[in-house]
């Protein structure tokens, strides 16, 4: 909308405000003052304004996305953009009154929300604002003309709600719109301690003033809009910069900033305590996917999340053990034995905790030289990568078997799987894998690809694939487990396949995005590898993934449950809670019972009597679930004795109905008696179908060419439009018969009277359009019509906007533009109602039409040709 379309547009209060801000507001006269001090935010209280259900989050941030991408907000400056933000939370829904749409508030205030100075507003916020038609001012004055206020209104949100309606993502209800504006007094609110009410405290970054404020503040919610209830941010996916990280690439998607600044944003909010930064643990120790948490987040929703280091500068990494150490040297000894410096030596391990990997050094570790080779010795070289197969290239996984040494005492971390602690060093004496112990799944010998591995016992198998399948979806789902994978042969891979397919489309049918459920069940093999201890502790892994890993395990009657979590919104299930509730109830009134009826009973006789009547309690439990479980396998009995009938009674009424159509498609035609036409012939029923439009184009011709009272004048102009119609049709007709070749409609005559009947219901249909126009145009004439077009245009002209200049151009425009709907809208009505009364009259007439005599009827009759079968019985 351009800048004069929009002051046209909007109320006159708001047009021509240049210097709205000029004069210094003073203090609000309610006695709002700030607070300086509060408590935070993400207490995890059911009140908590963190605490955002799935919907109401959703919701906010297609609102705010969209107000962020209004073309009036989008090359704005983060502080403008933050502002149109705190109004727009601060408008008031629409109630009917002239204020709708508007917040009220002044300079100063609006810098203690963006976290900048007054002067600040008045020269970078609101003008840059003004003069993109994103924001509407108007200064206000108390009785004696000094300024008290400021209203303003976000014309997205205007314009979002005069055009798209309700459905439109910025036109939020009155409680969404509380939510949004408790959201952000949670976040960044400045905080107030009102005379006689309960004060407001500081929001989570209200101590955060200055340069860059506005966009941690923007940043910051931006960020928890689009984090779940676990308090982990989604991450974007692709390629990102690695100095910058994941997190960062994410945050400048957000704010639509370099993924350097978003880097220095995201380093301000860890600073500032609100966001945690860390790499997911891995199996081998590595650095592993980075990670950013919303620590408000996750407090408000009580999360008990693992200790997560937050990182406050660009170069601190989250990791649980050096990268660049030896995997299985112990610092204080193997260290020194390789003479090796740098983050490899012993006097180096405090800091290879913070460097990566070098990217020239290789995947395996240094070996030292006369150490005891753990390969079996017919092998021809000895070194590191026999065992490979042919090829000589690298393995799956550069830590196969990296992760399986002993921890001595003196090692300098514990090993991240419980199999390190059941294999020897390097240099110790060898022995039997501890995989390789554990069920046979991972047998030496194993080749790439699928060729037949030999096993105990002389036999061989087909061994599996040790990639993950390339479905997007499962290799996520099954990413958990993909060590798991590898050690399954092709017909456990197949059927872990289809189980995880299976649970893949039932999750599906669970959650309001689909796309979800990867992710999902991935969290939920990370949780059951969790519990067992690591996938080395898994000693069956093909009965392990399908009988455990992929099987939800609901604690109560909720299909969503599963462990007590809610799989649709990440949440504590609420049904749990109750169950637990009730048993906890339950005891304390056995307790209370037993307390009243033996107030003399001792300490342990008490517990004695308290857990037998529970043990009575859940036996008369278990005997009413299973008088429940008959009634219910009684009553699926019935609905299903129940659904057989009706399958029964509908294939019933089916034949039945086929039969009837049978019938009926054996009867002639009524009008020519044309055998088998089911009662009527193709030709025969287009000509009814042009008969019913030539009397439609009739009435519709009388609605203004007639008086409606006069019969005689009605039948007159009917007759004369069919007179019209059958003239074009007969011209139609001519040059159809001059395109057809001679004696080709001779040959079928049922196929040539179908083709000539369809064009002339082609001509008549599309005639009929035609005079319906001409019926609304000379209604839209008449006086009813020209007294409404007359009535909208007064009625426009007052609206509020353009009381200023009733007779401006934009004024008259859009006065012309309403009277001209009116006048349409009048004549398309009186012609609705005009054929009604013609219809209706028509239909009297034909009711009391006498009958025709016999004589009549049956000369009609005998005009008719007669079919073969009537004609053989006529004969005979």
């Amino acid at each position: 909308m351009s800048s004069i379309a929009a002051s046209a547009a909007v109320p006159p209060a708001f047009i021509n405000s240049s210097v709205v801000d000029a004069p210094e507001v003073p203090a609000r006269p309610d006695g709002l003052r700030s607070l300086p001090g509060g408590g935070q935010p993400g207490d995890g209280g059911l009140d908590d304004a963190l605490r955002l259900g799935r919907k109401m989050r959703l919701r906010l941030l297609a609102a705010i996305r969209a107000l962020l991408a209004d073309p009036s907000i989008a090359g704005l400056k983060d502080a403008p953009k933050l502002a149109a933000v705190v109004l727009y939370a601060k408008s008031r829904a629409p109630q009917g009154r002239e204020d709708d749409n508007q917040s009220s508030i002044w300079g100063a205030e609006l810098g203690r929300w963006l976290g900048v100075k007054e002067s600040t507003v008045h020269h970078k916020v609101l003008p840059p604002m003004r003069g993109s038609d994103a924001l509407h001012t108007q200064v206000v004055t108390d009785a004696k003309g000094h300024p008290t206020g400021l209203d303003c209104l976000v014309m997205p949100l205007w314009t979002a709600r005069k055009s798209g309606g309700a459905a439109h993502p910025l036109a939020l209800s009155k409680v969404e719109l509380a939510t949004l504006l408790r959201l952000i007094e949670a976040l960044f609110g400045p905080g107030w301690s009102p005379k006689d009410k309960e004060p407001t405290p500081p929001g989570l970054l209200a101590g955060r003033t200055g340069k860059g404020a506005a966009t941690d503040r923007l940043g910051l919610l931006l960020m928890v809009l689009n984090t779940r209830a676990s308090g982990w941010l989604q991450l974007c996916g692709g390629s990102v910069k690695k100095r910058e990280g994941r997190g960062a690439a994410t945050l400048a998607r957000l704010l639509g900033c370099s993924p350097s600044g978003a880097r220095k944003v995201l380093a301000r909010l860890a600073e500032a305590g609100v966001v945690s930064r860390g790499r997911k643990a891995t199996a081998t120790r590595m650095n592993g996917r980075g990670r950013v948490m919303l620590l408000p987040i996750a407090r408000a929703y009580g999360r008990v999340m693992a200790p997560v280091e937050g990182v406050q500068g660009s170069e601190t990494v989250f990791s649980e053990r050096p990268d660049g150490a030896f995997r299985d040297l112990v610092p204080g000894e193997g260290a020194g034995a390789l003479g090796t410096s740098g983050i490899g030596g012993a006097e180096e391990t405090g800091k290879a905790a913070d460097q990566e990997r070098p990217d020239g050094a290789e995947l395996h570790t240094g070996h030292a030289s006369g150490v005891t080779p753990v390969v079996p010795l017919q092998l021809s070289g000895g070194f590191s990568g026999e065992g490979r197969g042919g090829e000589g290239r690298r393995p799956e996984r550069a830590c196969m078997r990296e992760d399986q040494a002993v921890g001595s005492d003196v090692a300098a971390a514990e090993p991240a799987s419980p199999v390190a602690e059941l294999g020897p060093l390097r240099g110790e004496k060898p022995g039997k894998s501890a995989v390789d112990e554990q069920g046979g799944q991972r047998a030496a010998g194993t080749q790439a690809g699928g060729w037949p591995k030999a096993v105990a016992g002389g036999k061989t198998r087909q061994q599996g694939r040790v990639d993950l399948p390339e479905d997007l979806g499962l290799r996520v789902a099954l990413g958990p487990v993909a060590w798991l994978w590898a050690g399954l042969n092709r017909w456990q891979q197949d059927q872990v396949v289809a189980v995880a397919n299976a649970e893949l489309e039932r999750l599906k049918d669970l959650l309001m995005q689909p796309e979800g459920a990867p992710r999902l069940l991935a969290d939920r093999l990370t949780d059951r590898l969790e519990e067992t201890g690591g996938e080395a502790r898994v000693s069956s892994p093909f009965g392990w993934i399908t009988r455990r890993g992929l099987v939800q395990r609901p604690a109560c009657s909720d299909v969503r449950c599963d462990d007590g979590i809610r799989l649709d919104t990440g949440g504590d299930c609420a049904s749990c809670g109750n169950v637990i509730h009730i048993r906890r109830a339950r005891r304390v009134r056995i307790a209370a019972d037993i307390d009243r009826e033996l107030p003399g009973i001792g300490e342990a006789e008490r517990r004695q009597v308290l857990e037998e009547r529970l043990r009575e309690y859940a036996a008369a439990e278990a005997e009413d679930f299973v008088a429940r479980r008959e009634q219910a396998r009684a009553a699926q009995a019935r609905r299903d004795e129940a659904r057989t009938a009706a399958r029964e009674r509908g294939e019933r009424e089916r034949q039945e109905a086929a039969a009837a159509e049978a019938v009926r498609q054996a009867l002639a035609c009524a009008d020519c008696g044309q055998r088998r036409s089911a009662g009527l012939c193709e030709a025969c029923g287009l000509r009814r179908r042009t008969e019913a439009a030539i009397g439609e184009a009739g009435l519709v011709a009388a609605t203004w060419a007639a008086d409606l009272d006069d019969a005689a004048d009605v039948a007159a102009v009917a007759a004369h439009v069919r007179a019209t119609l059958e003239a074009d049709i007969e011209a139609a007709l001519e040059q159809f018969l001059e395109l057809m070749e001679p004696g080709e409609l001779e040959a079928d005559p049922v196929a040539a009277a179908s083709v000539l009947a369809f064009n002339a219901l082609q001509v008549v249909q599309q005639a009929l359009p035609e005079y319906r126009s001409s019926a609304l145009g000379r209604l839209g004439r008449t006086p009813e019509a020209e007294a409404e077009a007359r009535r909208a245009y007064r009625t426009e002209q007052n609206r509020r906007w353009f009381r200023a200049n009733p007779n401006g151009a934009d004024a008259v425009a859009a006065a012309t533009t309403a009277a001209d709907t009116a006048r349409q809208r009048t004549a398309e009505y009186l012609l609705t109602a005009r054929l009604e009364q013609l219809r209706e009259r028509v239909a009297e007439r034909t009711e009391t039409a006498a009958p025709a005599p016999w004589s009549a009827r049956l000369t009609e009759l005998a005009a008719r040709a007669l079919d073969g079968e009537m004609a053989g019985v006529v004969i005979a």
